[in-house]
């Protein structure tokens, strides 16, 4: 079965979520973004959302982290919990 790790930021707006984009497009570290802007529990760990599986996750976030290429910046992916930044760590 497959699996992936990833870590995400989430956040209530697309347009926040935008704007927290640029700013790691622009060097910015991720974690320190995710423990400062991240409304999800995982922003104590720097969004870190551990290993999972398909179908562990909502749809629309599954999509995203068994289909983007590993290590690359992906959103925003709206979810009925808002507005997600996620990058796959990795992926078996």
């Amino acid at each position: 079965m497959a699996s992936a790790t990833a870590r995400h930021i989430l956040v209530n707006t697309e347009e926040e979520c935008l704007q927290l984009k640029e700013r790691i497009e622009g060097g910015e570290d991720f974690g320190d973004i995710a423990r400062a802007h991240s409304t999800c529990p995982s922003k104590a760990q720097g969004g870190d959302l551990g290993q999972f599986g398909p179908g562990m996750m909502v749809k629309e976030f599954d999509e995203v982290v068994f289909s983007a290429e590993v290590n690359t910046l992906q959103g925003p992916v709206k979810t009925q919990f808002g507005y997600h930044l996620l990058e796959v760590t990795s992926r078996d």
